[in-house]
This record gives C-alpha cells, structure tokens and sequence, in this order.
C-alpha cells in the first residue's frame, strides 16, 4: 500500500468509526434510554436498557435523525422527523418495543423544530413557520392548541439541548419557559415563565444586551426552581430562579473561563456545571446550600454534554481532538459501546495564543502533520456560527487534511463562543471584519514560527466559515493558493430570503436589521460583491436543501464565477445544511482531498 492510500485509508477508517450523542432517559423510566448514532452508516435513533444491554435500530431515515427523546412514561420514543434535510418537518412516536411510526400531537402543523417538552398529563411544542413561531400545548393526551404566537423568535426552554427538554416543563407540568427575542435581539435571548394552560405570564428574566438561557427546571415535583446561564459578569455564569418566591440568585465562582449549567442532582440539592477555558472543558459539582465546587471529570477535553443518573452517577459525551467520542461515565469506564472498528488515533491538537492587529490575544489551536516543525503546507480552517468556536475536539475531516501533510490552524475569531459576551459581541453590526483580520493574523504567526509555507495557504470553512473563506478570497486574493467553501454564504442578502424564520432572527439580531436596511454593510461584507477580484480556485460543496446557508443564494455566487471562465469545482449534495450520512461525508472529503491534491504543490495524496 502507497503513503497516499494509507492515508486516505486511515481517514476513511476514523470518518466510519461509529460515535453517538448522550443517550436520554426520562425521569420515570431512566433504564429506557434513546440515543443517536452514525454506526449503521446513517445517524439513526436506537433504544437500550442499560440494565440488560439490549438495544435495536429504531428509524430507518434516508436523511437521518439525531434528534429524539423517550416520552415521559418510557414506553414510546419522539423524533423530529425530516424528509428532506431542510431541517422542518414533524413529531413521530413509535412504541419503545417497536411497531408502527405514527404521527405525535395531533393539531401541530409542520414546520421547524423548536423545542418539545413533557411532563405530567401535558406536552409543549414549539414551531416556527412562515407565518411566525407558536407554541402548541397537549393536555391529558388530547389534540395539542397553539396557546403562545408571535413574529419574533419564541422556543421552548432549553431547545437547543436536543432531546428531553428539561428546561421547558417544571416537573409537575405546573410551568412552562420560554426563551424569546421579543425584545428584537435573539444573540441575547429572554426568559418568560407562563401558566401552560392559561398562557398567562408568571415571571420574567431580561437582562439587556445580555443573553438569558433556560437550562433545566429542578427534578422534584412541585420544586419551581430553573436553573439557568446568565452573562452579568461578562461570562456565562449559573443561576436558579425560585418561581414560587421570585427570587433569582447568581453564583458568584472564582473561575476563569465560562460555566454553564448541564442539570441537577436527583435530590434537588447541587448543579452539575460545565467548565470551558480555552477550548477545554472539566465538569464541576457545585453544592447550592454551601457554595462548595467539586471536580466531577479529570482529563481535560470536550464535553458535548452531560447528566446525572438516578444513582448519582454522571454520564458525559467526551472526546479530544486526537481521540473519538465516547460515552463515558464520571470514572471514565465506557458506558455505550457501539458496533464496529475504533478509530485509529489523530494528531493532538495544540493551544495557540497571537495577537491581532487591535493588539488583543486570540486563541486556537493548530495541528501539524508530524515534529519536524515545518514549513508545511497550512490550512485555515474556518468555523462555522459565527457563535460558535474551535474547541479540543474530533473532527475527522480535520485530521484527514493533517494526514495528506497540511498543517491546520483553527481560529477563534472575534464573534466566537467562549471568550466571553464582548468577544462574541464583537460582530454585531460589523460582520466580515474582524473575522478575517484576526485569521489573517494567525496565518502570519504561523508562518513566523516556520510551521507554514505562505506559498502553500489555503483557507477553507463550513457555514460561517464558508462566508469567510470566500470573503477572503475576493478580499485578500495573494493570500490564497486555493479555497474551499463548504455550504457557504455567497450572497448575504439574497440567502436572507431564504432562510428558516429562526435563521432571519439571528440575522437581524446580528446586523441590527434586515441585509436590505443596512446597504453599506452590505457593500462592503457581502462576499458577491467581491467575486469578480477571486484569483485562487474554488471548491465549493452546497446542500440542495439547506435552510441555513441556502442553495439559491450559493449557486447566484457560483454563477458570478462561472461567467468570467474562473477556475471552481462545484459539488451538490441531495440534503441540507450537513449530511448525517457517513457515505456521503465520505465522497465529500475525497472531492475535496482531490481538489487540493491538484492545486496544492506536495501534499501526500493522490486521490
């Protein structure tokens, strides 16, 4: 076997090494757990007892499914069901022991997920549309009202968490949170507490300018205590609100980094907290009567997500950027082995300071293909979001690029997650600025350390990272040897058109309007504007159905090349925003690969 196809087959071997998000219980039938997983090929939902091992495949999508739940009782299984990879679509429920799929909750119209809740004899669903965003509530198992409308982005509490929202319905069903941007800000989301039968009010948590996030009510029936993340210190921090008095108390901690709130502990008497600093996480135990922290986890890596068993054991969602995910419980021992091959081991990924031209210091992370130093050929490779950020974790494609020689940089940018609200802040209204200002700088300090050839850059991104990919290649075209764009943003203002409701709530939070209200920005940020100065090749890869990035608006760029004859490699896929199929993820990085193996001189492959 050549060096070429030793690479791309350890690639391949790490892309199919099956991996699986946090199984979820409900709190009456913790021994029927559902999770999601890729180790069939496609990401589908699976059932397990833990107790006895036994687990079976339950949806069969074409598209895929990660996100699903058991209901309450533990004897069905929820999913948000998605035909086409747009990301809308609808409830369905299947019997824990199998049997038919069939429709859930009665009375709701299709549209985007927004969060499902359940609790006692009563069910909350959100759902975005055309026309808006509405809650729908079930009572006793009857067809679900809308009880809750409005134009601006509404969510039942805690949606973001995927599956059992714990945030939403109080343990007796008595109360429901909602997080909103009825304020016209959706970067810094609100909290309104209503009566889920009447939809009256019943409390309020707004702190301007600041972002307020639901997290999970405490597990005791009649308990009106939610915990949530607030950011009045300027980094997120945990609180709980007393319901039954008003009262909402912040924890004051003397920790570095940001702390968010992943549950409570069964018997109501301490939150499990989650520790980031610097792309690294630790959990914590924090005792409410006392103040008292305690370290839950030891090695330092990316915890996805989290929770406490009925025994007070916690199960965790780990990785490292060298090492696959794994379920693993608070000793570390492995909790759901999956079927198939481990993945072999990557390169480890090293923290990374510089500074920018404002004279701020920026963090990532940078992974080099061997010790020898360098010079290497070097990708910026871009994050998506732009709330998000580059983290210590495991990316496969990541680690492809490293196999066939590159090293890879891994900006957080100012608009990352994780440094704190005014970093993150830093892009509103200034979009396409400071993004590339601070990648360019850390493509110069890694060109002065001798890791990276400048003759040999590419930039390449996902998403946000797309947008900025080809911002820079029409921006700062010597840069540039090559660029992949992957479902990118091409034309801001027409892929506003197009996206879901909740995607054009971001954006106007984001811009401080609609693209069409602020044309100056527009002219100077939108990445069309900008095509006709692009020297470098481009791969571009658009999801035919995507609702984030969408395919219109991807290809008007596209177009904009293909008419003066400039050099571009297009690849469609069928879905949207990401595949869930590990085939089709495949095909995409070998594409890929094959494309920088013909722009790229001395990378290792021959794809």
């Amino acid at each position: 076997m050549s060096v070429a196809e030793e690479a791309v087959a350890v690639w391949e071997r790490r892309l199919r090494a099956p991996i699986s998000f946090l199984p979820e219980w409900s709190p009456s039938a913790p021994d029927h757990c559902v999770y999601a997983s890729n180790e069939g090929g496609v990401w589908q939902l699976y059932a397990w007892e833990p107790s006895t091992g036994e687990r079976r495949q339950v949806t069969d999508s074409v598209v895929g499914v990660i996100d699903g739940a058991p209901t309450l009782d533990g004897k069905g299984i929820l999913w948000f069901e998605d035909e086409t990879g747009d990301e809308s679509g609808r409830w369905a429920v299947q019997l824990f022991s199998g049997g038919e799929t069939r429709a859930f909750l009665e009375g709701v119209p299709d549209g985007w997920n927004e969060g499902l809740a359940q609790a006692p004899g009563i069910v909350a669903a959100g759902i975005s549309d055309l026309e808006g965003f509405a809650i729908h509530v079930s009572l006793g198992g009857g067809p679900a009202v809308e009880l809750y409308r409005s134009a601006e982005a509404v969510r039942i509490g805690s949606a973001d968490e995927y599956g059992f929202c714990r945030g939403g319905l109080s343990a007796d069903g008595s109360l429901l949170c909602l997080e909103h941007a009825e304020h016209g800000d959706l970067i810094h989301p609100a909290l309104r507490v209503i009566d889920p039968r009447s939809g009256m009010t019943v409390g309020e948590q707004l702190d301007p300018g600041m972002s307020v996030v639901a997290k999970c009510w405490a597990p005791g029936q009649g308990d009106q205590r939610l915990a949530f993340d607030h950011e009045r210190e300027g980094q997120a921090r945990p609180a709980v609100w007393d319901l039954s008095t008003g009262e909402r108390r912040d924890f004051q901690l003397d920790l570095a980094g940001e702390v968010r709130v992943m549950d409570w502990w069964p018997d109501g008497s301490a939150l499990l907290l989650k520790h980031l600093v610097e792309g690294r996480h630790r959990l914590l135990r924090f005792e409410l009567a006392t103040g008292e922290l305690k370290i839950v986890s030891t090695e330092p890596g990316v915890i996805w997500n989290a929770r406490v068993r009925p025994d007070d054991q916690v199960w965790l969602l780990y990785e490292q950027g060298h090492r696959q995910r794994r379920v693993v419980d608070d000793s570390g021992a492995e909790v759901l082995p999956l079927h198939g091959e481990p993945s072999p081991a990557g390169r480890e990924y090293q923290s990374w300071h510089f500074v920018n031209p404002q004279g701020q210091r920026v963090h990532g992370f940078y992974v080099t293909p061997d010790d020898s130093g360098g010079p290497f050929p070097v990708m910026m490779f871009v994050h998506g979001g732009p709330t998000w950020l580059d983290l210590d974790r495991w990316q496969p494609e990541v680690q492809a690029f490293v196999d066939v020689g590159f090293a890879v940089g891994l900006v957080n940018y100012r608009g990352s997650t994780g440094y704190g609200s005014e970093w993150r802040d830093a892009l509103i209204g200034n979009i396409g600025g400071p993004e590339l200002e601070d990648v360019n700088a850390g493509l110069r300090d890694l060109v002065e350390r001798g890791i990276a050839d400048p003759e040999r850059a590419v930039i390449a991104g996902y998403s946000w990272g797309g947008y900025v990919t080809l911002l820079e290649l029409g921006k700062h075209p010597d840069l540039w040897v090559c660029g992949v764009a992957g479902v990118p943003v091409g034309d801001y203002e027409a892929g506003y058109e197009d996206l879901s409701p909740l995607l054009q709530a971001y954006d106007r939070a984001l811009l401080g309007s609609a693209p069409s209200d602020v044309p100056e920005l527009m002219r100077d940020r939108n990445p069309i504007n900008f095509a006709d100065a692009v020297r470098a090749p481009v791969f571009f890869m658009i999801g035919e159905n995507d609702s984030r990035c969408p395919y219109r608006q991807a290809m008007l760029y596209v177009e904009k090349l293909a008419a003066r004859d400039h050099p571009h490699d297009v690849y469609v896929f069928p879905t949207g925003h990401s595949p869930f199929d590990v085939d089709e993820k495949a095909r995409q990085i070998d594409k890929i690969l094959d494309f920088l193996d013909r722009h790229v001189p001395g990378i290792r492959t021959e794809v």
